[in-house]
C-alpha cells in the first residue's frame, strides 16, 4: 500500500504514462488506480480507433508535435508486440468549390507538421482509391491507420505489471491529502506523505500523484485543492454502422473538410479492425459524464454542465450548429443526408444505429474549446506533489506513447525522481 508514484486513471494515457515511468525508474514503486473493474473502459474503449497522422493541428502546438511522434511510436509498438493494425489511409474530401481553399490550407498545415506522404488528388484519383466516393479534390494521407486501442492499452498494462507495477481496479479516488506526522516518525517526516482514499474507505500511501482521469480530470483537480479550470463538459458522439453487406463501399477513412466555424470535425466514414464501418459521430451535450445512451442522466453532471457560464457562451456562438446536431441525433435520414455528400449510394436502409462515445471536452470560462493538451499542478503540501493531465483530447490515443514521454519528463522535473 506504499508507492513512490500513483497514477490515477487506467485509460490509454494513464497506462502509457505508468509504463514509461516504471521503465525509466525501475527501482521505484508505481501504482495505477482505476475506478472501474476493467481497464480502458471509457474514452479509450469508446473511440473510433483511428491512428491519426497529425494534419489538423496548429503548427507548433503540442497536439501537432505529439501526434506525429505518437503515430510513428504507435506503429512501431504494434509491430513489436504483434498487435494487428491496418494502414488504410484517409481521404479528406472537398465536395463543394468553397471547400477547396480550406483543403489546400490543410495540406500546407500538414506539411508544416511534418506529416508523411501527404498529397492533393483530383476526382479520378479519389475514385481510384474509393470507388464509391465522389469529390472535387481530396487530401490523401496514406499513413493514417486503424487499430483497437483497448488492445493497445491492455498491452501497456501488461508491460507495466511485468516491470513490477501494481494496478488496483475498483478503486475510485475520492480524497487526497497529506498525512499528519506522528511522533514515531523519523526527523525526515513521512516517506510516503500523501494519503489517497477510495469510495470504500481504503487507503494507499505515496510520495507523488499523476492524474490521467479524462472525464473526471477537473473534479480530481478540485479534490486535490488545485484549479477547477479548465472545466470538463461531456459531449456524446453517436455512430451509425453500415450493414455488413454494404461495407464493401468503404476502403479507408473518408473525412469532410473541417469548417472552422464549427467546433467539431463532422461526419466521417471509419473502417474498423473487425471489418465493420462506423459512420459519424455527431456531437451533442451528454447529460451524464459516462452516459453512452440517449436517456442516460446524472443530476450532478447535468447541473455541473448547465451552470457553467463557459458552456452557455459556446452554445450561443454555435446555436444553429447545435440544433442541427440534435436534429440529426433524432433522425437517421438527416444523418444519412450528410453521408450522401460523399457516397451517394448510401441509403437509410443501409445503416443501423451503432455505439456511442463520450468526449471529455475541456472548456474555459469564455466558452472556448481548450484545443491543446494541458498539464498542471498546484501549490502547497498536496498541490506540489501532483501533476494533473487536465486535457488530453483526440488524438490522445494516437499520441499516448509520446504523451507518456513528456509526462515522465515533467514528473522527473517537478518531483526530482
Amino acid at each position: 500500500s506504499t508507492f513512490d508514484v500513483a497514477v490515477v486513471g487506467a485509460g490509454i494515457v494513464g497506462l502509457a504514462s505508468a509504463r514509461e515511468l516504471v521503465r525509466r525508474h525501475p527501482a521505484l514503486a508505481f501504482a495505477v488506480l482505476e475506478k472501474e473493474k476493467e481497464l480502458a473502459h471509457h474514452q479509450s474503449g469508446h473511440n473510433s480507433g483511428v491512428i491519426h497522422s497529425g494534419i489538423y493541428y496548429k503548427p507548433g502546438s503540442l497536439k501537432a508535435k505529439l501526434c506525429v511522434q505518437g503515430a510513428a511510436l504507435c506503429y512501431e509498438y504494434c509491430d513489436q508486440k504483434g498487435i494487428p493494425y491496418k494502414q488504410c489511409g484517409k481521404l479528406i474530401v472537398a465536395v463543394e468549390q468553397d471547400e477547396i481553399p480550406r483543403l489546400k490550407a490543410l495540406y500546407e498545415r500538414g506539411l508544416q507538421n511534418n506529416v508523411r506522404g501527404l498529397k492533393l488528388i483530383g476526382a479520378k484519383e479519389i475514385q481510384a482509391k474509393e470507388p464509391f466516393c465522389r469529390g472535387l479534390m481530396a487530401l490523401d494521407s496514406p499513413y493514417t491507420g486503424i487499430v483497437n486501442y483497448k488492445q493497445v492499452a491492455q498491452s501497456y498494462a501488461e508491460d507495466f505489471q511485468e516491470a513490477g507495477g501494481t494496478i488496483l481496479t475498483d478503486f475510485e479516488v475520492t480524497n487526497m491529502e497529506v498525512a499528519k506526522e506522528s511522533s514515531s516518525e523519523s526527523e525526515d517526516g513521512l516517506k510516503y506523505p500523501v494519503v489517497v482514499r477510495n469510495s470504500k474507505g481504503e487507503e494507499i500511501y505515496c510520495r507523488h500523484i499523476v492524474t490521467c482521469a479524462g472525464l473526471y480530470s477537473d473534479r480530481l483537480s478540485e479534490i486535490s485543492g488545485c484549479s477547477p479550470e479548465p472545466r470538463i463538459v461531456p459531449f456524446r458522439g453517436d455512430y451509425l454502422v453500415l450493414k455488413p453487406e454494404k461495407c464493401y463501399m468503404v476502403k479507408g477513412n473518408i473525412y469532410p473538410v473541417p469548417n472552422p466555424q464549427f467546433p467539431f470535425l463532422g461526419f466521417h466514414f471509419t473502417p474498423r479492425m473487425d471489418g465493420s464501418v462506423w459512420l459519424g459521430p455527431n456531437a451533442v451535450l451528454a447529460f451524464k459524464r459516462e452516459g453512452y445512451n440517449f436517456f442516460d442522466f446524472s443530476t450532478t453532471d447535468f447541473l455541473d454542465a448547465v451552470m457553467y457560464s463557459g458552456l452557455w457562451k459556446l452554445v450561443l456562438r454555435n446555436l444553429s450548429y447545435g440544433l442541427s446536431e440534435m436534429y440529426r441525433a433524432c433522425f437517421l435520414s438527416a444523418q444519412v443526408k450528410q453521408l450522401q455528400k460523399f457516397i451517394p449510394e448510401v441509403t437509410v436502409n443501409d445503416v443501423l444505429r451503432g455505439p456511442s462515445g463520450v468526449r471529455a471536452q475541456a472548456l474555459d470560462s469564455d466558452g472556448n474549446l481548450v484545443d491543446d493538451f494541458v498539464f498542471d499542478g498546484g501549490s502547497g503540501d498536496i498541490g506540489s506533489r501532483i501533476l494533473h493531465v487536465r486535457n488530453a483530447p483526440s488524438p490522445a490515443a494516437t499520441s499516448s506513447l509520446a504523451i507518456a514521454k513528456m509526462i515522465a519528463d515533467e514528473v522527473k522535473r517537478r518531483f526530482e525522481l
